[in-house]
């Protein structure tokens, strides 16, 4: 079946003693490292294949909430609990940029955008979408997206377009060519955004233990996902490589697995003690990437074309 996933754990990520929660895992750019951000203010850069720690990144104030490598590989952005952005050269680990500017309880997310990753993208607790230049002196943002009534959990960027969903129950799409901005409205607070792999479509994780899929161009509701419980926690979801099923974390533990259609999960497996904060699925459908409140970040055999 194609999007198979085995549910035999492949491998751990090492994260010390004492780090706290792993809150963001992601895949850098061609999927051979991986990104994780944890309570310990600290980004950590593995080989997930291997299970060792490449470098870690250490300047937040706060917890990092997510994090994010640019197309390049030679740079990686995270965010977190103390209201900036923070970008870092990978091989030095060196601070590259600050660009202060969120207000309230911090940034929730972030991500590359524009040519060679130019750009940058966060979303905050301040209600706002801001846009930073990584090539500009000045770190006041380009760009500030007010239109949301409650926090910015998650941004994607692709090409000139930002998709954002908030707490206030929407997922806006934000033109910046044509400086328009669509808004789709599912009623309950949206926790993640994700794109799929041809683009068409939008996947939006929300409370209540409900993802849904929405055609990108006319908003219209296209399946939904049941089963997984997200009452109280920020939760991922993802889209395998193929597009052809949807993955989603559980705040008791679990992964659910379902076939693009929705209905029944096709598959499902307790990952970890904790909620699981954040997945991500490998580009190429080899792995699944998984992290929790538990402290553990795991990764899970997997295959896209089996």
């Amino acid at each position: 079946m194609e999007g198979a996933l085995h549910t035999g754990r492949s491998g751990s990520l090492g994260h010390p003693e004492g780090a706290g929660a792993v809150l963001s895992v992601r895949w850098a750019p061609g999927g051979l490292f991986c990104l994780t951000g944890a309570s310990d203010r600290t980004v950590r850069l593995w080989n997930p294949r291997s299970g060792l720690l490449v470098k870690a990144y250490a300047a937040l104030g706060n917890e990092v909430r997510d994090a994010c490598s640019a197309p390049d590989r030679g740079s990686i952005a995270a965010c977190g609990g103390d209201r900036q952005v923070v970008l870092f050269d990978v091989p030095s680990a060196a601070v590259l940029r600050r660009f202060p500017g969120h207000e309230a309880r911090g940034v929730n997310s972030v991500a590359f955008a524009g040519p060679g990753g130019a750009v940058l993208v966060s979303g905050g607790y301040d209600r706002a979408v801001r846009v930073w230049d990584c090539r500009s002196r000045s770190a006041a943002p380009v760009q500030t997206l007010a239109a949301f009534r409650d926090s910015v959990t998650s941004v994607v960027a692709d090409g000139p377009e930002i998709v954002a969903g908030s707490v206030d129950g929407t997922v806006r799409s934000f033109d910046a060519r044509l400086g328009r901005c669509a808004v789709d409205t599912l009623g309950t607070a949206v926790a993640c955004v994700r794109l799929s792999p041809d683009g068409g479509s939008i996947l939006a994780g929300c409370m209540g233990g409900r993802a849904a899929l929405l055609d990108r161009r006319s908003g219209c509701p296209l399946a939904e996902y049941r089963g997984h419980v997200q009452e109280s926690c920020k939760l991922d979801c993802d889209l395998t490589d193929s597009g052809a099923h949807v993955v989603a974390g559980s705040e008791d533990g679990r992964v659910l697995y379902w076939d693009l259609k929705g209905g029944a999960p096709a598959c499902e497996f307790q990952a970890h003690r904790g909620a699981v904060c954040s997945l991500a699925w490998h580009p190429e459908g080899e792995m699944l990437l998984t992290a929790s409140q538990d402290g553990h970040c795991r990764v899970w055999r997997g295959s896209g074309r089996a």
